[in-house]
């Protein structure tokens, strides 16, 4: 194993005069600088060359970036591959004296994490799609930024013929996002359709009305909205054989603010590691290249639109606040005393850590996603449902 420093001494040791890595490394955002540092500082140290070849594609919840590298152990020089695609280069190995290797320098390009996570969202969709074989693929577009950007997304992967978008307003449905919605349909030329799910609705509150009796109406009739945009994606998913994508975030999957067989309804989420933070810089990224995502989804406030004028805040802390502190109790470990430290409100804190452990039922239920952090929820952070501890 390449990350293993006595890896590369023992090679050496044993007249190694040339190693070649072949890798199957998966992207996280902070990898790409990673790998090249360590490999650079083992060439500078052992003195001989590196020809480190990393795989490229998508598999379930992991991306292969490539960026492949050969390092040269007497000129200082080194070759960088193409990232999130094959790429294909030609190196001479002469032996006189000494090893050496030939190659011809490519120009370097600065390295952009949004450009890098942007591409690895890409891929991923693209070969989970592909590779398993799905004729399309299925998005509740609501009007809001998560399902804009996914759309966007799975159009950059798979072409405007495959991507399938529809709307399903109900009495709390914003003009707005009616109109938003089918802008960005339109900007990326792909199908859109609206079915309202009102008649659906009241097919089922007519159902449960007799056991709903003397209850007051609370989060179930919300859920229950979201329960039957759910149901109508599944039964399109079934009938026309496309993958439904869901949209939700990582922010939202921590604190458990979504409705599970709702929203979370699908086969693949493409931002299941993606804060709500990051999804607006991605959107307005990708808006960079042609602007495609109206400038109104990205403006407007968010807003599950399950109540008369709700909105995320209403329910959730500003997500500059609510990110940072998911980021270092998820991914840094960080206990609650450390986070406080940093100059967050105790109470606020402690009732997002609440959230997070709580809501751990809700993350084993929905579909796999793509990793781009160092710990995405899954198979990199497993806590058990069942246990009486608190931090």
């Amino acid at each position: 194993d390449i990350w293993s420093e006595d890896y590369v001494k023992n090679l050496v040791t044993e007249g190694s005069e040339v190693i070649i890595n072949l890798s199957a490394s998966p992207f996280t955002i902070t990898k790409k600088m990673t790998r090249e540092k360590m490999l650079s500082s083992y060439v500078s140290k052992y003195k001989v060359p590196i020809i480190y070849l990393n795989q490229v594609g998508g598999q379930d919840e992991l991306v292969f970036d490539g960026a492949s590298m050969i390092f040269s152990h007497t000129d200082a020089k080194t070759l960088k591959f193409k990232s999130f695609e094959t790429d294909t280069r030609e190196i001479e190995i002469i032996k006189n004296k000494k090893i050496e290797l030939i190659f011809s320098e490519m120009p370097e390009k600065e390295y952009e994490d949004l450009e890098d996570v942007y591409n690895a969202l890409v891929l991923g969709t693209k070969d989970y799609v592909n590779k398993n074989g799905f004729n399309g693929i299925i998005i509740g577009s609501s009007g809001g930024i998560d399902s804009a950007l996914t759309a966007t997304i799975a159009y950059d992967a798979l072409g405007s013929s495959r991507v399938n978008t529809v709307m399903m307003p109900f009495d709390f449905t914003a003009e707005m996002s009616i109109e938003d919605a089918q802008e960005l349909a339109d900007n990326l030329s792909i199908p859109h359709s609206v079915i309202s799910i009102k008649e659906i609705y009241k097919a089922f509150s007519d159902v449960l009305k007799p056991s709903f009796k003397d209850k007051e109406i609370d989060k179930t009739e919300e859920n229950l909205q979201s329960r039957c945009r759910g149901v109508t994606l599944m039964a399109l998913s079934n009938k026309l054989g496309y993958l439904v994508l869901t949209t939700g975030n990582k922010s939202e999957a921590a604190v458990g603010y979504s409705t599970l067989y709702g929203d979370t309804a699908g086969g693949f989420s493409v931002l299941k590691d993606v804060s709500k933070t990051l999804v607006y810089k991605l959107s307005k990224y990708r808006n960079l290249k042609t602007p495609v995502i109206p400038i109104r989804i990205i403006e407007r406030p968010p807003s599950a639109e399950l109540a008369p004028d709700q909105k995320d805040s209403d329910s959730l802390p500003d997500y500059s606040i609510l990110d940072p502190i998911i980021e270092m109790y998820v991914e840094k470990d960080m206990s609650p005393k450390e986070i406080i430290s940093k100059g967050y409100e105790e109470e606020e804190v402690r009732r997002i850590l609440r959230l997070i452990d709580f809501n751990e039922y809700k993350r084993r239920q929905v579909p796999i996603g793509i990793k781009i952090s160092d710990r995405n929820f899954g198979k990199d952070r497993r806590y058990p449902i069942t246990n009486g501890w608190k931090p």
